[in-house]
């Protein structure tokens, strides 16, 4: 895969198969904070529990736990990856988040295990298709939605997993993406979410739902 410097001066890579960059050319870590880590109070909460529906290169992850060791919070982030990518691959994205990527680099020892256990915290992978898994319920308080976009990869935006993902976040908790497509953000709405339209980077718009309990119908 092709690695790429984004606008920020932190990379991505390009997935041939999609056609698709990991991250927006605006930047990898702008995006990771402003609109997963921000977005969703993550950065604010005293205990968060973050599931993640496409982790690819861990940027998301890795911004994260380097806002909860910054205050001495313990992180539980489980995640869905369906293409798991090589370690020699993730090695080559290095983030200027020093504390974080102690972490990381711990993690890729292992990698690519399923679980990783600290004292910062938890990462738990669930390795497949987010449309055939079993999502918990009632357990995370904020939701990255960040698979490659729906004109590619329609399946994690579809109705049934958003109905899935409304399930598992607790009441209140929110949804935070990259994508302002009507037919996923009329979907989102119809899961149970109340929308909010947010400005993004550069001329873009993000999508953040919080759950509301329960869903219509």
């Amino acid at each position: 895969m092709k690695l790429i410097l984004t606008q920020d001066g932190t990379p991505t890579l390009f997935h041939p198969g999609y056609g698709e960059a990991y991250h927006p050319r605006q930047g990898a870590l702008l995006q990771a904070r402003r609109l997963y880590l921000e977005k969703t109070f993550t950065h604010l909460h005293p205990a968060p529990r973050v599931l993640e529906v496409g982790l690819g290169l861990l940027v998301n992850f890795r911004v994260t736990l380097e806002s909860t060791l910054g205050r001495g919070v313990y992180l539980r982030y489980w995640a869905v990856e369906r293409e798991p990518l090589p370690w020699e691959v993730l090695a080559r994205v290095h983030l200027p988040l020093p504390r974080a990527e102690e972490v990381f680099a711990e993690i890729l020892k292992g990698w690519p295990d399923a679980s990783f256990v600290g004292p910062w915290g938890e990462l738990r992978i669930f390795f497949g298709e987010v449309e055939t898994l079993e999502l918990p319920q009632d357990w995370a308080t904020a939701v990255y939605l960040d698979p490659f976009s729906p004109r590619v990869n329609p399946g994690p935006w579809s109705l049934p997993v958003l109905k899935g993902l409304h399930r598992a976040l607790r009441r209140g908790g929110r949804l935070a993406t990259y994508s302002a497509q009507g037919v996923f953000r009329r979907a989102l709405k119809e899961a149970g979410f109340a929308l909010h339209r947010v400005p993004g980077v550069g001329k873009r718009e993000w999508t953040v739902g919080i759950a509301l309990k329960f869903p219509p119908g």
